[in-house]
């Protein structure tokens, strides 16, 4: 059994906290638990009117937090977040949560446009790049705080019809692990979140073809939890020190399966495809 957590570890609780694509979905339900656990939230997104409903939620529950508009695709306006986030704050935040992302599924792999693909890794893996890119060196000159990355399962997964999408997320989940190597020594926790299917809207995502949007939306309905279960469990696991996060079964077993048994996992993987319409 864990024991209780020392004030040193609780890393989520009174922080001073930058939440990326905080306008909705995961993005918000961090904002709200870190403004729960009595922090204070700066929530960035690019669509500013969402993430000023976001702050309102806040407020209205007795919690402090600001909206910024933020394209985390441009190195410069992550920059300007950074500054926001200091002026607001008083100092540099001491969590930081790269959330931001899109969906993107539904065609082969050749077949999916090569603008798409670019969509994709540029909010995907560029908008984790640039969040670690300009918070990274404040937290280690601190020596304390957390970083959380939101990938993906289908980063370990590699569903058919999602190449662009999986390939985003693998790059996360690579650069998460690099970065927790490379904060070896220091009390910076880094924490990768691995989820399957959660009740968001990203499968409005311009870049999901109708047929998967409405597969995956039935599989969503079916398996699909909270996005703030997850918030919850992501948030427990870096003030835990833990690397990674999956917080569904359904994630775990993939984990293991496909470390276990490669062979059988990319055989099921094949069968798949086989069966998609």
């Amino acid at each position: 059994m864990i024991g209780p957590l020392s004030r040193r570890d609780r890393r989520s609780f009174d922080a001073a906290a930058v939440v990326t694509g905080a306008g909705s979905g995961i993005g918000r339900a961090f904002a709200r638990e870190l403004a729960r656990r009595g922090g204070s939230v700066v929530c960035a997104d690019i669509d500013e009117s969402a993430a000023k409903q976001t702050v309102r939620l806040i407020e209205d529950s007795g919690g402090r937090a600001v909206p910024v508009s933020c394209d985390v695709t441009e190195e410069r306006q992550v920059w300007d977040l950074s500054e926001t986030a200091e002026h607001w704050l008083g100092r540099q935040p001491g969590l930081i949560v790269n959330n931001a992302g899109i969906g993107t599924g539904g065609t082969h792999i050749g077949d999916t446009a090569l603008s798409d693909w670019r969509r994709t890794l540029a909010v995907n893996l560029w908008g984790v790049v640039h969040g670690t890119h300009v918070f990274t060196p404040w937290l280690r000159a601190m020596n304390s705080g957390g970083i959380i990355n939101i990938a993906s399962a289908a980063g370990f997964a590699a569903a058919p019809r999602m190449g662009a999408y999986n390939a985003s997320k693998a790059a996360v989940v690579a650069l998460s692990e690099t970065l927790a190597a490379e904060l070896a020594g220091t009390d910076v926790a880094v924490t990768v979140v691995c989820p399957t299917f959660v009740q968001t809207n990203i499968l409005a995502s311009e870049t999901i073809d109708n047929a998967a949007a409405n597969l995956a939306g039935k599989l969503m309905r079916l398996t699909g939890v909270s996005p703030e279960s997850i918030a919850r469990t992501s948030l427990d696991a870096n003030d835990r020190g833990r690397l990674y996060a999956l917080p569904q079964l359904d994630a775990r077993l993939i984990w293991r399966t496909k470390r276990l048994l490669p062979g059988a996992y990319l055989t099921a993987a094949r069968l798949g495809e086989r069966l998609l319409p």
